[in-house]
């Protein structure tokens, strides 16, 4: 007679091997989606117009000799200097392509998880909520990224090789670290912004109007109060003068707007600090415990 086995759970005995990369899949997905979204890919394509142009005026800044007829009277537009690189960051042309971007691809990285209740479906895997965040935030820090960092970097590089020399590096051996610098607080902003406007509503539609709402609504509070007071400081209510303000103080230029500019540093990064602390809240799921 066989033996009768008593039925019962039996605990996994095995050993998780924690992967550095457990976010990867998230911002892979999100990225191809992106991409996959009507009228995106030419979007994003037209947004490196912007970066194309500096390239030019890079080449013709060390080629003047050959473009005589542009260079009359246009000296200071042909300066290729920290101002310059400062210029092309703080683009509002430039900045109005991210939110086009992010609106498309970026505006549903939470709302459509919280629309179709799949966050739960996530934390149901061996994943934090550092990761989920993590992956989601890639996919803002990717294109924003290709469109500051990478562009500003390059036309740097371009600057080197149509000069033939390092003088344009031994005259500002710092301008590396701030364009390092300020294109990665940018991204930060950035990346701060978009996931805290897609964590307050579970409908895109609603997210892009708050995406553009809110960056427009704050130069016009600039503007009313710069009206009524006539003081400097009305600067701080707009994303794109705190964003400019910042700038200076990173590439050591004459700022915009005649207050200090760390305190539009410091209104930024408290801003990206209490926008995680809402998203972290926003999140909600069963983590599963290893």
């Amino acid at each position: 007679m066989s033996s009768i086995r008593e039925k019962g759970y039996h605990h996994w005995e095995g050993q998780f091997l924690d992967k550095p990369r457990i976010f990867w899949p998230i911002t892979r997905t999100g990225i191809k989606l992106a991409f996959g979204r009507k009228h995106f890919k030419l979007g994003y394509t037209f947004s490196f117009l912007p970066a194309m142009t500096y390239a030019v005026i890079v080449y013709i800044s060390e080629r003047l000799e050959d473009f005589k007829f542009i260079a009359q009277g246009g000296d200071k537009l042909l300066q290729v200097n920290p101002n310059f690189f400062k210029s092309y960051l703080t683009l509002d042309l430039l900045y109005f392509a991210i939110l086009i971007l992010m609106s498309i691809g970026g505006a549903g990285l939470l709302a459509d998880d919280f629309r179709h209740k799949a966050v739960q479906l996530y934390f149901a895997r061996p994943l934090t909520k550092a990761d989920y965040l993590l992956g989601k935030a890639g996919v803002v820090i990717f294109f924003v990224g290709t469109l500051t960092l990478v562009p500003a970097i390059l036309l740097y590089i371009l600057k080197l090789l149509f000069a033939g020399s390092f003088a344009f590096f031994l005259e500002y051996p710092w301008l590396i670290l701030s364009i390092l610098a300020f294109s990665l607080f940018m991204i930060l902003f950035f990346t701060a912004f978009i996931l805290l406007a897609s964590s307050l509503s579970n409908n895109r539609n609603y997210v892009i109007s708050i995406i553009f709402g809110f960056y427009f609504f704050s130069e016009i509070l600039r503007g009313i109060f710069f009206v009524i007071f006539r003081s400097p400081f009305s600067a701080l209510f707009s994303i794109a003068a705190n964003l400019k303000q910042v700038a200076a103080g990173f590439f050591q230029v004459k700022p915009p707007y005649d207050y200090p500019w760390y305190l539009s540093f410091l209104l930024i990064s408290v801003f990206c600090f209490l926008s995680y602390l809402v998203v972290k809240h926003k999140v909600r799921g069963v983590e599963v415990i290893k």
